[in-house]
């Protein structure tokens, strides 16, 4: 007997629902690739319907209780990323059409051995979701960050702004790039709009970033404008040696190989490092990779400059991965303070007298940014803080804080662009002599 083909549309949603299982379960989430899924608009589909059900994670959290009134079934398999997938669509989707998505989770919850038996359950669940679609639709977007993050954000930043990062939560982040050498051409066929120093942002794309124009010759790099901000104010002599801890996958590797500097990109992740070598190949610049411990590295001589862009909860990247809203706690924070601290300590055993000192983090968590930075100043009795000056960033000078330290929010339009940024902090030392 032949067997029938799968319906269309089912494969892409089997794949999506591991994919969001994944990310449910703690994963980082990474995009369906080519290789998952061939077909151009199958995958641009599977991602963006785990990308919804991603940034609209709070307002699903919201409808689940009143659909499962048992909660949500244990060791089911798929069968919560099915659900919030379809929910995702038929709320948030409705340009997609309804009927698939009750069609295809019914399906797809059939093929899991484990979800199987809750297939009834899921056709039950989106059919009343369905009927309650628009009042669904209508849920505060204050529900999109979980609600001690977003006190903690009005404290430090203002319900202002916190409304712009839902915005910006919903809105996703634009592609910004990093040029190799500034040219007017280049950024017209790119169709970038320029940001700040060589920085440009590209709104709309029709094609993958490496189908991109020039992306084979290497003339530039994605990088946030945000992430470009650190290796620009780094102070290090010129043709100074320079480390860059925690350096993949190189954008402040390269930004300082273009600066001129003589750079050691040291990271402790070895395919991380390949990437990183990879990057540099494309771009043509040839830093020192070492791949090492950044909290116990000593190096034969000390350096004129360092750049710390220390791991840590990465909350400020919320428009590009929503899920760092649900998988931080404050004891993970914590965590990585310690760690960060550690990596501080280091670098500064290998600066050289005289020598520049950039602590970064793409956080928006003031225990890991400016913290961090006051107790660097009271533990270490051989740095200062070089302040900032807001002339320094021309078109984000109210990036700058009265202390010379750089707080990025993802509410502010570099230049007057708008599209955000992520949320980084930035703060400079130098070394006494």
């Amino acid at each position: 007997m032949t067997k029938k083909p799968d319906p269309a549309g089912l494969k892409l949603r089997l794949i999506a629902a591991q994919r969001l299982r994944a990310v449910l379960g703690g994963e980082h989430f990474a995009p369906v690739s080519a290789a998952e899924l061939a077909d151009g608009r199958d995958r641009s589909l599977a991602n963006r319907l785990i990308n919804t059900a991603l940034r609209r994670h709070g307002q699903i959290d919201a409808m689940l209780p009143e659909l499962l009134e048992k909660g949500m079934p244990a060791k089911s398999g798929t069968f919560e990323a099915v659900l919030r997938l379809s929910l995702a669509q038929l709320v948030f989707l409705p340009d997609i059409g309804a009927h698939s998505a009750l069609f295809l989770a019914v399906e797809a919850t059939k093929r899991d051995p484990k979800a199987r038996h809750l297939s009834g359950l899921m056709n039950a669940v989106l059919r009343r979701a369905q009927a309650n679609s628009a009042r669904y639709g209508l849920l505060d977007d204050s529900l999109l960050l979980p609600a001690a993050l977003s006190a903690k954000w009005e404290t430090a930043y203002g319900a202002d702004a916190v409304a712009r990062f839902v915005d910006g939560l919903i809105d996703g982040a634009p592609l910004d790039l990093t040029l190799r050498e500034e040219d007017a051409e280049l950024i017209e066929a790119l169709g970038g709009d320029k940001l700040i120093a060589d920085s440009i942002r590209v709104e709309t794309r029709d094609r993958p970033v490496d189908a991109l124009p020039f992306y084979d010759e290497g003339r530039w790099w994605v990088q946030d404008v945000s992430s470009a901000l650190p290796a620009r104010l780094l102070a290090a002599k010129s043709g100074g040696t320079v480390l860059d801890l925690c350096a993949a996958p190189g954008g402040k590797t390269a930004q300082l190989s273009k600066a001129g500097y003589a750079v050691t990109a040291l990271d402790s992740d070895a395919t991380r490092l390949e990437r990183l070598k990879a990057n540099m190949g494309r771009l043509g610049y040839k830093p020192n990779v070492v791949e090492a411990d950044a909290t116990n590295y000593i190096a034969a001589e000390p350096f004129d400059g360092i750049l710390v862009d220390a791991p840590c909860s990465a909350t400020g990247t919320f428009r590009r991965h929503p899920e760092v809203l649900w998988h931080r706690s404050a004891a993970d924070i914590a965590g990585r303070v310690k760690l960060q601290q550690g990596i501080f300590a280091r670098a500064v055993k290998n600066l050289a007298p005289g020598g520049s000192l950039i602590y970064c983090v793409c956080s928006l968590e003031p225990d890991e940014g400016e913290a961090v930075a006051d107790w660097a100043v009271k533990t270490f009795q051989n740095i200062e803080l070089h302040p900032v000056n807001a002339k320094e960033l021309p078109g984000l000078e109210s990036a700058v804080t009265p202390a010379g330290l750089v707080r990025t929010l993802p509410s502010m339009a570099p230049n007057g662009v708008e599209g955000g940024m992520d949320g980084f902090f930035v703060a400079r030392f130098r070394c006494k002599q």
